[in-house]
C-alpha cells in the first residue's frame, strides 16, 4: 500500500491551519482490514513525517497490514486537539486499532497533571471507536536534558492510568546518549531522531524487534553500524519498560 492516506490527511490538516476550508475535514476511509492507527500530536509528529517512517519500517519487516493517519498541528497539546473538534469527530466516525498521542515533554508536576488528564479524555472515546490508546513518550528540550526522566514517569503513567500502550521513544534516546544526532535544533528531531522514535513504536504496536530490521533508514544514507546502534537503543529502552505500566497512584499535586 502507499503512503498516499497519510499524505491527504496532511491536505486536510492544511485546510484546518490556515481557515481555508468551509467545512472540516472527515476523518480518512483508511483500507479495509488494514491496521488503522491515528496519530494525535503536534511538530514532534510531523516533522520528518513520523507517521510515514512508521509505515516505510513496517514494510521493510514484512508487515503490509498497517495504515495510518494523523492530526498534528504546531504546538498542540491534547487538550487543544480536543477542544478544536476534529479529533473526537474522527474517533466517532471511524473505526481504529491505535490511537497515539504526544504533547510536549510534560516534565513539571503541572504539565504531568494536564497530559495525564487530557489522555483519561481521550481514552474512553478511543476504546469506543476500537482503539487502544498508546502513549508516545517524547523528550525535554535539548536544554534541559535533566528532565528526561520526568518525562518518562510523566507518558508512563499517563498510559497506566488508562490500562494504555507506553512507546518509550524518549528513554530510548537516553538509550543512544548521542543527543546530537537526535535533535536538529534542540527540540525537533533530527531524521534519525525519527526513525528512533518509529523503531520503538512499531515495536510496541506491531511486535516487531529493532533488531528484525536491515540496517538501513529509508530514504536516508547512514553507515550500518551506525543504525545498529540505533535499534539496540530502541531494543534497551523496551526491554527496560513494560508494554503496559501499572496502574499509576495519585497525580502529582
Amino acid at each position: 500500500m502507499s503512503i498516499r492516506p497519510f499524505r491527504a490527511v496532511l491536505l486536510l490538516l492544511a485546510c484546518v491551519a490556515t481557515a481555508a476550508c468551509l467545512t472540516p475535514p472527515t476523518a480518512p476511509s483508511l483500507p479495509s482490514g488494514s491496521t488503522r492507527v491515528l496519530f494525535l500530536g503536534n511538530s514532534l509528529t510531523y516533522t520528518n513525517d513520523l507517521p510515514g517512517m512508521l509505515l516505510r519500517l513496517a514494510r521493510l519487516a514484512g508487515d503490509t497490514s498497517v495504515s495510518v493517519a494523523a492530526l498534528a498541528e504546531p504546538d498542540y497539546s491534547l487538550e487543544e486537539h480536543w477542544k478544536q473538534g476534529t479529533a473526537p469527530r474522527w474517533l466517532r466516525e471511524r473505526q481504529w486499532e491505535y490511537v497515539v498521542m504526544q504533547q510536549g515533554s510534560s516534565a513539571l508536576p503541572a504539565s504531568q497533571v494536564h497530559l495525564r488528564s487530557w489522555t483519561e479524555q481521550f481514552a474512553p472515546l478511543i476504546r469506543a471507536a476500537g482503539a487502544q490508546p498508546v502513549l508516545l513518550m517524547v523528550w525535554p528540550q535539548q536544554g534541559r536534558l535533566f528532565d528526561f526522566p520526568n518525562v518518562l514517569t510523566s507518558y508512563r503513567n499517563a498510559a497506566g492510568s488508562v490500562g494504555g500502550l507506553f512507546a518509550p521513544a524518549g528513554d530510548a534516546w537516553t538509550a543512544y546518549g548521542q543527543y546530537d544526532r537526535l535533535y536538529s535544533d534542540g527540540l525537533h528531531p533530527t531524521g534519525p531522531g525519527t526513525y528512533l522514535t518509529a523503531l520503538t513504536l512499531l515495536a510496541r504496536l506491531r511486535d516487531i524487534r529493532p533488531e528484525q530490521l536491515p540496517p538501513t533508514i529509508p530514504g536516508m544514507p547512514m553507515d550500518s553500524a551506525d543504525v545498529r546502534a540505533l535499534q539496540r537503543a530502541a531494543t534497551a529502552a523496551l526491554d527496560r519498560n513494560p508494554a503496559r505500566p501499572p496502574v499509576a497512584g495519585a497525580m502529582p499535586q
